[in-house]
């Protein structure tokens, strides 16, 4: 990528047509004069490019906020398949131009960031949920089970704890939805083969930690949880990574996904480690979760 420094672009502005990437809300806080937005996250991103093949400049100028921030990079890799020659980034980005103490436009300051959470959140039902997934060995089923309830606990940001009560009573398989196999289906998973729900009706999950994890960003599994699972009136500890966060519109929220072993809860039908032979009735030991949890402002 060729790459043009700050107190050069300021000099060769008139040749330039300059491209700010970064998102609409960014750019009207602070902008290079004279630059248009042109965010590189948006699928319209290509139809906009349109905008940018004006013949008078001599060369497009691309920036994102900083060096370390890939936007500018992806962005200049776009223009290069659409057929643009002369393609520049800015050294630096928008950082390394207002440490040059050049000039720019915008409404000032920086977008104003949630205050991060504290003490007990409540979670929203309607977007939570929990969903379910179950193998043998050449298929699978996949549902949903509603939550009743629950919370997470946070330390000025991070998350310490909380607490979910699943209604096992209320489990469904969505890949056979309109299927008449699918109430023999749920029959079966709430019978005592498998979660017996007339004696078990609710399940828990408690969170009793949870710590940051080395490195992780927003994203990636940057949350380790150490919780404990009560299902069939059975507890056993489980652990696994979760990623945790504020979504955009200020929620705090964290999702994860991981397998358990059932038959640490005594829910055994179908396990090749307890039947001599089973033949199709086979079913894998582990279940697959899908949690996410999103709380109420």
């Amino acid at each position: 990528m060729k790459l043009i420094s700050p107190a050069d672009l300021h000099a060769a502005a008139s040749q330039a047509h300059i491209l700010d990437v970064r998102l609409a809300d960014d750019f009207e806080c602070c902008h290079i004069p004279g630059a248009a937005n042109n965010c590189v996250y948006e699928v319209a991103f290509h139809e906009r490019l349109k905008d940018s093949s004006t013949a008078s400049p001599s060369f497009i100028c691309l920036y994102g906020q900083s060096e370390a921030s890939h936007e500018a990079p992806m962005a200049a890799e776009k223009l290069k398949r659409a057929g643009f020659a002369d393609v520049r980034l800015l050294q630096g980005g928008l950082d390394a131009w207002k440490k040059a103490d050049l000039p720019v436009e915008g409404k000032g300051g920086q977008q104003p960031q949630p205050l991060p959470p504290h003490g007990r959140k409540e979670i929203d039902l309607q977007e939570s949920r929990l969903e379910w997934t179950g193998r043998n060995l050449l298929n699978k089923h996949c549902g949903k089970i509603s939550l009743k309830s629950g919370h997470l606990d946070f330390d000025h940001g991070l998350v310490t704890g909380g607490e979910v009560l699943i209604d096992m009573t209320a489990i469904t398989c969505d890949d056979l939805q309109g299927n008449p196999l699918h109430d023999v289906l749920i029959h079966h998973l709430r019978s005592d083969d498998f979660f017996d729900t007339d004696l078990h009706p609710e399940a828990r999950i408690t969170i009793r930690e949870a710590k940051p994890t080395d490195g992780g960003t927003p994203g990636s599994p940057n949350l380790q949880v150490k919780a404990d699972l009560t299902l069939k009136g059975i507890t056993a500890p489980v652990e696994f990574t979760a990623s945790a966060g504020i979504d955009d519109q200020g929620r705090p929220a964290a999702q994860a996904a991981f397998a358990i072993d059932r038959t640490r809860w005594h829910v055994l039908y179908g396990s090749g480690r307890f039947f001599a032979r089973l033949a199709g009735h086979l079913v894998n030991d582990l279940i697959e979760l899908q949690i996410r949890l999103v709380c109420k402002t």
